[in-house]
């Protein structure tokens, strides 16, 4: 049994069709067919159950499914790995980070990376904290800069400084200009505009001070909470850095002095993976600001 063969069994079984695997795999049928027959007579045991118009992975086809996952896995790991150690530190550091805080910390960090590891390139990948964790667990990116709270559990991470939540609204502000925050219960009956991604958060702070929040709008969108607040529909509770967003005079915003009420943002990586030296370079940099 050799990796080419798992390579091909484990086609074969998540395509649940021989002929789909040949396909996938840009090979004709009968080979295919003979490299599993040759497999399940080397290891003396049935793996797949198949006839004209049945396939089923018998038991023993998914504990090998599952294993070959892993070897494969494993074995592209360990060639990254090596080509790593033989190559030196070059090659391209994909970052899947929100818009509004990779602008802010990004830029000055490659400039001055760069010139440490001129061999080293960038790809930037703008998206909301939800897709990039997802696309750090597909393997799409190596780093991914969001907004916390994550799982630990799957995720390293190194957490920045808090920053407090602010309400926006368009128009003439309802508190006093020369305070320097408002409280939570400031906004007691006015109709709210949130992220559905704080929404639980906000909602917590606000019966934790004695009241219910009136949200009139859940939205997942950034910009859009933000030209609803302009247009004065609501008053928006947002992080502090999605002003940068959307620059904007007719915006009045104020910090809320309230505890429960602050975002961090977080800069993660897979835990018990391989990480390029790219990748360990980068995110040393953080540890020395």
């Amino acid at each position: 049994m050799d990796i080419k063969q798992l390579i091909y069994f484990l086609t074969i079984a998540e395509e649940e069709s021989i002929t789909k695997a040949a396909t996938r795999l840009h090979m004709a049928q009968p080979p295919l067919s003979k490299q599993l027959k040759m497999l399940e007579e080397e290891l003396e045991v049935k793996l797949i159950e198949r006839n004209t118009r049945n396939f089923k992975i018998t038991d023993a086809g998914k504990r090998l499914k599952y294993r070959a996952k892993q070897i494969i896995e494993l074995t592209e790991e360990t060639i990254k790995e090596l080509k790593d150690y033989d190559e030196g530190i070059r090659g391209t550091l994909r970052i899947g980070t929100l818009a509004s805080t990779g602008d802010s910390i990004l830029p000055a960090r490659i400039f001055n990376f760069n010139h440490l590891y001129p061999n080293i390139s960038f790809q930037i990948k703008h998206s909301s904290t939800p897709e990039i964790l997802d696309m750090l667990t597909k393997g799409i990116i190596d780093i991914g800069i969001v907004r916390t709270p994550i799982d630990k559990e799957y995720y390293n991470s190194i957490l920045l400084p808090e920053e407090p939540m602010v309400a926006v609204t368009g128009g003439t502000p309802f508190w006093k200009q020369n305070e320097p925050s408002i409280t939570l219960s400031d906004l007691t009956d006015r109709p709210l505009l949130v992220h559905n991604r704080y929404e639980n958060m906000i909602t917590q702070a606000c019966q934790n001070n004695g009241f219910e929040p009136n949200i009139l709008g859940k939205l997942d969108d950034t910009k859009s909470i933000l030209l609803w607040a302009k247009m004065g529909i609501g008053t928006a509770i947002v992080q502090r850095d999605w002003l940068e967003l959307f620059k904007n005079d007719d915006l009045k915003y104020k910090e809320i002095a309230e505890a429960s009420l602050v975002t961090q943002t977080a800069i993660v990586w897979m835990k018990n993976q391989y990480m390029s030296s790219a990748s360990r370079h980068f995110i040393e940099t953080f540890f020395t600001d």
